[in-house]
């Protein structure tokens, strides 16, 4: 899973590497594509020969549940995993309708393709280009492929990603089957499945951030099989390394993963004075994981500064002081504050997470004096990404939790678990927990069946994509689609449209310069607004067209180009 990792990383900088010399066309990508496809297969053979072999069973599935019998439990919950899955598939192959995916996690790469190169784009819109964009390098390669089906497609692999490098983590600590539960809790999280079917990137940085906590547990973990071979420091620090440059490509998908270096600081001195280590050692391991994590996403820091003098825009800048004002406040401090907003995401947020994490805390707290190291060191992390998340992203409600989610439902099952030890009656609780939690995977598939049912009429080719986009995009709200096909009849590729009040633009098709990066000498013949009014500056311009469903107005001065 490491090496996956990698080499997603490796392929994402390929491509920022290719647009930042402005090669960004269809034969270079697929070129590159096709070399880095080649060396994978050369790298990963011995692997390869056991599938072309037919030895499947030798595989990865095979260590997975090495040492079990296949029993009706454990197809039972991989049963439901799989339906998950496919429930999840079919919102990920209908068109895209999440607002951050048609605001900037779409539009960019779609603007870099059309530009052949990754550049800045000036202005309050679309700032976000100058922020790390690991995931949105991916979304790139996708629309030289095909659409953004591709790419939500991408979005989508993650959340199994995430859910397979869980299992393996989970396996560390439990059986199959507990394991398989472990698994089954994050990935029936509603708001898991919301990001399953959108070409956002948390689910991306869920995946970095959960294979950064899996290093880390090897390097914690004395008897990993690297110890076992060669009981030097240096093999242990391999994994130190390894976690910060998974932690470094989380960092390079979205600037909030840096509070997870603090973070992961914080462990690594825990755990340093909890062995007794000297403090000298303990600084150098916080100084070498730091060093690797802001490394790995460094290329993107250098863009930014380059472009903006700040290389963490829009941190610190007036731009993100305005926000800042709204998410930080003296009020934060108050710990009865801390419950009421925690207890509000855990129950009522519209992004809702799972209720067996609610349900499962007072096991938590109750058995967390007998949980082993390695179980407390992912306890505290859970925890203090709870913190983070509660002084930096409270406003934006559940999604931005999910990168810790992996980890809290991890914890829920190895606290369960540590009952036993407690005299509890174990085998009626195991029955009763495990009743609790199918019940909520089977509420989550009905719900999220229900939210990804309006896909299938367009899946299947019954609606057309053009009147599903027009019957539910949100026009009121920033979305745009060209719902009576008048701009593709009568915009050619020699014009160009000055639009003002447009935000969502990935669905916009014909040439135009957003009013938000207009410089002056620009140059265009028409002029479109959504829900906005038409500049003074233009008030001899004819009105030619309107649309009362998008709420968007054309104007034209007789066909005459404008200079900005």
């Amino acid at each position: 899973m490491f090496s996956v990792a990698i080499l997603i990383g490796i392929y994402s900088y390929l491509i920022f590497a290719i647009g930042l010399l402005g090669l960004l066309y269809r034969q270079v990508i697929l070129l590159l594509t096709f070399v880095f496809f080649i060396f994978c297969i050369v790298l990963f053979k011995k692997q390869i020969k056991y599938f072309t072999t037919g030895f499947i069973t030798r595989s990865i599935l095979a260590k997975a549940v090495q040492g079990y019998s296949f029993n009706n439990l454990s197809f039972l919950l991989l049963s439901l995993l799989i339906i998950q899955s496919l429930i999840n598939l079919i919102g990920t192959l209908g068109p895209e309708l999440g607002f951050d995916a048609l605001w900037y996690h779409l539009t960019l790469p779609k603007l870099y393709i059309q530009n052949h190169s990754v550049l800045h784009i000036p202005g309050s819109l679309l700032y976000y280009s100058n922020m790390p964009k690991l995931t949105e390098m991916l979304y790139t390669a996708s629309l030289f492929f095909g659409n953004e089906i591709l790419a939500k497609l991408v979005h989508f692999s993650f959340g199994l990603l995430s859910s397979i490098a869980l299992y393996f983590l989970s396996k560390k600590f439990l059986d199959r089957n507990l394991s398989l539960i472990v698994v089954l809790i994050f990935y029936s999280n509603l708001v898991v499945g919301w990001q399953s079917i959108t070409a956002y990137v948390d689910l991306s940085r869920t995946f970095f951030e959960l294979m950064a906590l899996w290093g880390f547990i090897n390097f914690v973990d004395k008897d990993t099989p690297s110890m076992k071979l060669t009981r030097s420091i240096l093999a242990k620090r391999v994994w130190l390394v390894e976690s910060a440059v998974m932690l470094g490509l989380a960092v390079s998908i979205k600037l909030l993963a840096l509070g997870s270096i603090g973070i992961f600081s914080y462990l690594i001195i825990y755990f340093g004075l909890s062995n007794h280590k000297k403090i000298t050692k303990v600084l150098i391991d916080v100084l070498t994981f730091i060093l690797f994590s802001l490394a790995v996403p460094l290329p993107w820091f250098i863009f930014s500064f380059v472009h903006t003098g700040n290389p963490i825009y829009p941190i610190f800048s007036s731009f993100f002081q305005d926000i800042n004002h709204q998410v930080f406040n003296a009020a934060l401090l108050n710990p009865i504050n801390f419950i009421k907003t925690s207890w509000k995401v855990l129950t009522q947020a519209s992004d809702p997470i799972s209720p067996v994490y609610i349900i499962f805390l007072p096991v938590i707290i109750l058995t967390f004096k007998k949980l082993n190291f390695h179980s407390k060191i992912i306890s505290l992390y859970c925890l203090l990404g709870f913190i983070y998340w509660y002084f930096t992203s409270r406003v934006e409600g559940a999604r931005l939790l999910v990168p810790y989610l992996p980890a809290v439902s991890l914890v829920s099952i190895i606290s369960f678990n540590n009952l036993k030890r407690n005299n509890i009656n174990v085998p009626v609780l195991r029955k009763i927990g495990l009743t609790v939690v199918l019940l909520i995977v089977f509420i989550s598939i009905a719900y999220r069946s229900i939210a990804n049912y309006k896909y299938l009429p367009v899946i299947l080719g019954v609606e057309s994509k053009g009147q599903f986009l027009t019957d539910h995009l949100n026009f009121s709200f920033g979305d745009f689609y060209d719902t009576d096909n008048y701009f593709k009849k009568n915009i050619t590729s020699k014009d160009t449209v000055l639009l003002y009040g447009f935000h969502n633009l990935y669905y916009v098709n014909f040439p135009f310069i957003d009013s938000s990066w207009a410089k002056k000498g620009d140059r265009f013949n028409y002029i479109a607004t959504q829900n906005s009014d038409l500049p003074k500056r233009f008030s001899n311009w004819n009105l030619i067209y309107y649309n009362p469903k998008t709420h968007v107005n054309l104007y034209s001065l007789g066909g005459i180009r404008w200079v900005y």
